[in-house]
């Protein structure tokens, strides 16, 4: 699987060579950003997943941003990112609306409101009236959802990734 994505991720010279990336080339020359160990890779899915929460288009770009600043592998935060997807936002942001309901001891005085029918012409103001909605405990449930999630997405490819090497260990030793 390394040598799979190996082949197809871009090298340093095709990132330099690159005329649109001339402002930001010198953040991206870091060999953590491009290559695929352990911690990086942990690391870059770590972010994604945390980033994966923050509504709209700002998802990737504050992904890729953060993966520069803790020099972990920058193309697996931004596609990381994509599990969020119009039919897992809905539930996610639910359940962190019930992991703020249940940090911040707010009841559930008000039902959550139901989900709108979003049309072409006036869908995003309809999403952000339901968001608005739901008040504080999406607001405290949002960071810690987005925290959890990157903590276990962190020890999980830790863990994955000790066991693959272990189990090629001991593949080799046996012949």
């Amino acid at each position: 699987m390394r040598r799979y994505f190996r082949e197809r991720l871009p090298d340093h010279d095709t990132i330099r060579r690159m005329r649109w990336l001339r402002p930001v080339q010198h953040w991206l020359h870091h060999p953590n950003l491009w290559h695929l160990h352990r911690r990086s890779v942990a690391g870059g899915v770590a972010i994604g997943l945390f980033c994966g929460l923050i509504p709209g288009p700002l998802q990737i770009i504050s992904a890729m941003l953060l993966a520069v600043l803790f020099r972990v592998n920058l193309p697996v935060s931004a596609f990381t990112t994509l599990y969020t997807n119009p039919f897992t936002i809905v539930p996610l942001y639910l359940l962190a609306y019930e992991i703020g309901v249940w940090v911040s001891g707010s009841s559930h005085v008000a039902a959550v409101p139901a989900f709108p029918e979003l049309h072409w012409n006036d869908g995003f103001s309809q999403l952000w009236a339901w968001l608005v909605a739901l008040g504080k405990p999406l607001l405290v449930g949002l960071p810690l959802l987005a925290v959890a999630l990157a903590f276990i997405g962190y020890v999980a490819v830790r863990l994955v990734w000790r066991l693959f090497v272990v189990w090629k260990w001991r593949r080799r030793h046996g012949r």
